[in-house]
């Protein structure tokens, strides 16, 4: 199955995309989490701009 999805991820459409990973820091504890979005490339500074 992984390979099926790897596969279509590499064609036309799946170029489009890029996986966006921000280190945010918790209001409640001061630790740092990763949050992970699929968001399309023209959009991918706008994302990091939030």
């Amino acid at each position: 199955m992984a390979k099926k999805t790897v596969a279509s991820l590499q064609k036309g459409d799946g170029r489009t995309y890029s996986k966006v990973i921000k280190m945010v820091k918790s209001p409640k504890t001061g630790a740092y989490t990763f949050q992970e979005e699929m968001v399309p490339n023209e959009k991918v500074n706008e994302v990091l701009a939030k």
